[in-house]
């Protein structure tokens, strides 16, 4: 972007807007992508429904994704999300015609050559950091204010704030009205996530509470929010459309990596959802209340990410199948660990390995503390080691490779691979020492065959009976074991290392019995078993490892009165993080129905 299209460096202090204007009642601000890997075709099919939308957030940033544009960036690529071109072909010609602002944190490059090629004249406004620091909503306000675009392309502005941003510009709030915006960012938050909030990430067959056919899951549609300028905040999804939105999916939403929920961070205000109700209002609309802020409202410090090597990652697969394939699986995990302790001694302490179709997400069950393993007859042995060096990650994909014929009978299907590794490191910035700037630009409008938006199938509408809000709720019986997922729904997430799991009772008061049960040390003996380092640990491995967690891990438990839930985070349990990770789920999604599987006894 050339200087004359840019405006001032500011910095992040804090600073009162000056006369701000009430531009209206209330904003219709909707979720187009929940991650870099969301459906454009799911944004299209939200705007051509809920005609009243007056923005479209793409939220497309994480810290897996800044990672790996990094490392693209070092390699001599480009520093912005290549899908972007499919986002913009798909969603500006509506978007353009409806008057729909989009906001993205993509990057900037080829929006106004998409909208050349479109027959479409736009404007264009980018808000800049360069440093990967996690920005709140005033370069959005500041665009909105300045230059009225109808796309802003941002860096790493917060998840929360890109929504926050419109609704300040639109509904005349200050930065001192801090319940007002307390119930803003809550709103972002819950809607950020984008079907996570309405049906996805949530169905669970078998469960009378989160079941749900899979056409209803087929046609899922993303979240938008109705936010006045008393703060008050309705979520909705569109009307005829399948997936759910009711208390339990806005629940699970709610404490999705939050951490502590009595002081939630976001860079414009640390929020307070404890006392966060929902109350559902029809099948497609829920009534959202109790966020404020927090004590110490304001932080005075930003989290900023800074790449650093973590050194190389190499890794290698193999099947096994039939007659005592989990025994072939244990041999060549013992030849690969002793071939690379021939050639670099001691680098066997950085290789983790699991049996795919078996213990791969390193299940383990409290009732009897053995491996939930059962008989298979078809599996795959994977290897992940972390090594300081390249030459030690080469090493190791030519030693797993020599199974083929070094190795037990009947191996196949091997693959290998070695890469370089990033972490982005977290540190906190004061926010005078943090600076941004806004620009804008328009395009030229070019002859184009473009004839105006594509129009989707109208979707079938789905019977208004599907989901019921009618089901019975009991107690959880006492005096039995019973696993936890009959009495309970869970969402898992991740910050860096640290694990951030609920535990959401179906029956509310349930949650004074599960406030005895769920202690630090249940959910350490639960989640111990992810820190094997192999499928086949032996007694000193497993004191190895109990010594590593009672020193390291930590577990913090939080109930949220609100909605009559736990939040419990655990910290340093996730092998590094997603950047580093050597486990087959490097987030840890899958460890809340892990933990839903272990069995209990209420009293």
């Amino acid at each position: 972007m050339d200087n004359k299209d840019r405006d001032e460096v500011h910095d992040c202090v804090i600073k009162l807007r000056v006369n701000p204007q009430r531009r209206s009642e209330k904003v219709y601000i909707g979720c187009g992508a929940g991650f870099g890997g969301d459906r454009p075709l799911a944004a299209l099919k939200l705007l051509q429904r809920v005609k009243e939308l007056n923005y479209l957030v793409l939220e497309c940033l994480a810290e897996r994704t800044l990672a790996e544009r990094y490392q693209v960036m070092v390699s001599g690529g480009d520093g912005y999300d290549s899908r972007i071109s499919d986002w913009m072909h798909v969603l500006l010609p509506l978007a353009t015609e409806r008057g729909t602002c989009i906001i993205t944190n993509m990057g900037a490059r080829k929006v106004l050559e998409i909208a050349s090629n479109l027959g479409l004249s736009i404007t264009v406004a980018v808000a800049h950091e360069g440093k990967s620091t996690y920005l709140g909503a005033a370069p959005i306000v500041e665009c909105l204010e300045k230059y009225q675009p109808d796309v802003i392309i941002t860096s790493r502005v917060a998840d929360a704030a890109l929504f926050l941003g419109p609704m300040i510009y639109e509904l005349g709030w200050n930065w001192d009205d801090i319940n007002q915006l307390a119930q803003g960012c809550l709103a972002g938050h819950l809607l950020e996530c984008g079907c996570q909030l309405t049906g996805g990430f949530f169905m669970h067959p078998g469960d009378k509470y989160r079941d749900m056919s899979f056409p209803h899951l087929l046609d899922l549609s993303l979240p938008f929010a109705e936010v006045g300028f008393d703060g008050k905040v309705y979520l909705g999804k569109a009307e005829g459309s399948g997936g759910v939105l009711n208390f339990s999916t806005c629940a699970e939403q709610l404490l999705y990596e939050i951490g502590n929920p009595g002081a939630y961070v976001t860079p414009d205000v640390v929020i307070d959802v404890r006392d966060v109700s929902f109350q559902p209002l029809s099948r497609n609309k829920v009534l959202c209340i109790g966020a404020k802020a927090s004590a110490d409202s304001v932080p005075d410090k930003l989290l900023q990410l800074v790449p650093k090597d973590c050194g190389w990652k190499g890794w290698g697969e193999i099947s096994y199948g039939g007659y005592e394939c989990v025994k072939r699986a244990k041999a060549a995990e013992f030849l690969v660990r002793s071939w690379m302790e021939e050639v670099f001694p001691g680098v066997s302490d950085h290789i983790l390995s699991y049996v795919i179709g078996l213990d791969s997400l390193k299940a383990a069950s409290n009732d009897d503390g053995t491996s939930l393993w059962k008989a298979s007859d078809d599996i795959r042995l994977r290897m992940d080691g972390l090594f300081e060096q390249k030459e030690h990650a080469v090493q190791f994909s030519k030693e797993f490779t020599a199974l083929y014929t070094n190795g037990p009978a009947g191996g196949g299907g091997i693959s290998t691979g070695h890469k370089k590794d990033i972490v982005l490191e977290k540190k906190l910035v004061r926010r005078e020492h943090v600076f941004w700037q806004t620009g804008v630009k328009h395009n030229k409008m070019m002859n184009s065959n473009n004839q105006g938006p594509a129009l989707l199938p109208t979707a079938q509408e789905h019977p208004s009976d599907f989901w019921s809000s009618e089901i019975d709720l009991f107690p959880a019986p006492s005096g039995q074991k019973i696993p936890l997922y009959s009495v309970a729904h869970s969402r898992t997430g991740d910050k860096g290392n640290d694990l951030n799991f609920s535990i959401i009772p179906h029956f509310p008061p349930d949650i004074e019995r599960l406030k005895i049960i769920i202690t630090p040390e249940w959910v350490k003996a639960a989640v111990s078993t992810l820190l094997n380092t192999s499928s086949f640990p032996d007694s000193d491995a497993i004191n190895k490892r109990d010594k590593w967690v009672a020193e390291h891990v930590k577990v913090e438990i939080y109930e949220v009165k609100g909605i009559h839930s736990l939040n419990i985070l655990v910290r340093n349990i996730l092998d590094g993080g997603v950047n580093c990770s050597r486990r087959i789920d490097r987030h840890g999604k899958t460890i809340s129905d892990l933990i839903l599987c272990q069995k209990v006894v209420f009293i």
